[in-house]
């Protein structure tokens, strides 16, 4: 290895990091997951420092004496930018060692050890880069945990500020900043089309309220006017998904906020959106995917081209407005 140096992060501080850090692309959001995994990392003793290459270059400097460097892949986007960093980090340290993780990780494991990660992790993650941190194994743990872990709150202080992400565009005038976090991870649902599922097959997992409620504070205190939730589906726990914005509305009530939901779960709890819409929610991602109804049931979407037209009734009578998206082509997408 190269001699000590040091660094300074985006807050100023010098420091001399022994785990880097890496995010690459997450829709322009700063990211929970790398934020989360360093609130760990930290309680174990690590001294991390972070780099988002979505709104800042690669700095090899904090990697030349690293003895833990991580890559998050939530997204197939990220994947790809990673697989550029990846390949070049043991040149600058041969002896580090390298953990990709993150929902697109598992279905990629080979290819990303054969750029060469050592550990390629997915799920609930953050126990086990504990763990590698620790050198408490030699072999590869097994690619997907599931195994139910307490959260602790997001360390954001080493990221870029908010007000280098993407902004909530409210009118042609007027932004808002964006903060993101997530009250929950994976899916009650085997959607047929989404990278959930070979990750979670079907399982959700909470994070509580008290860790999601301080998330949102810290963010706030930061500029955000305005909060994405990333979970995969905010509705898989109703209850808890009201216990939330209820809390976070009582505490922030100018704070407005956006969740994905799928269109089933839109339809069976309809009842609900007045709800999210007097708490601050302005926008609903649902994910459409098609309006021919072959093609949803071939991607098991569980809904109807009938449900959707319900679904944009409801919201709009909700006042709140509707993101879709679409699987444009399919081996069943006709010509007409």
């Amino acid at each position: 290895m190269n001699s000590t140096s040091l660094y300074t992060d985006p807050t100023g501080r010098t420091i001399t990091p022994n785990v880097v850090l890496i995010t690459t692309y997450e829709l322009g959001r700063q990211s929970f997951g790398v934020a989360s995994a360093a609130a760990w990392l930290e309680r174990a003793g690590a001294t991390v420092t972070i780099q988002d290459l979505a709104v800042s270059d690669f700095d090899p400097g904090p990697i030349q004496d690293a003895q833990m460097v991580g890559f998050y892949v939530p997204m197939h986007t990220a994947t790809r930018l990673a697989e550029q960093v990846i390949t070049g980090v043991h040149e600058i340290n041969e002896d580090v060692t390298i953990c990709v993780f993150g929902l697109y990780a598992p279905i990629n494991e080979q290819h990303l050890r054969d750029l060469g990660a050592d550990f390629v992790l997915g799920g609930e993650v953050e126990t086990e880069l504990v763990s590698i941190y620790n050198r408490e194994n030699r072999q590869a743990r097994p690619t997907i945990s599931l195994r139910r872990q307490s959260f602790i709150t997001p360390d954001r202080s080493g990221m870029p500020a908010l007000d280098k992400y993407a902004k909530l565009q409210v009118t042609p005038e007027v932004t808002r900043i964006v903060g993101y976090t997530e009250a929950s991870r994976g899916c009650k649902h085997l959607c047929r089309h989404c990278p959930v599922v070979p990750v979670y097959n079907g399982t959700f997992v909470v994070v509580q309220p008290d860790v999601v409620l301080d998330d949102i504070r810290n963010q706030v205190r930061a500029g955000a006017q305005h909060i994405t939730f990333g979970d995969p589906d905010f509705f898989n726990g109703p209850r808890h998904a009201l216990r939330v914005v209820q809390r976070m509305h009582a505490e922030f009530p100018d704070l407005t906020y956006d969740v994905t939901i799928k269109v089933e779960h839109l339809r069976k709890h309809s009842h609900l959106l007045s709800e999210l819409a007097s708490t601050g929610c302005v926008l609903v991602t649902t994910a459409v995917e098609s309006f021919n109804d072959d093609i949803l049931e071939r991607f098991d979407k569980q809904h109807t081209s009938d449900d959707l037209e319900t679904v944009i009734g409801a919201l709009s009578n909700a006042g709140i407005a509707l993101n879709p998206t679409f699987v444009t082509f399919t081996p069943w997408t006709t010509l007409e």
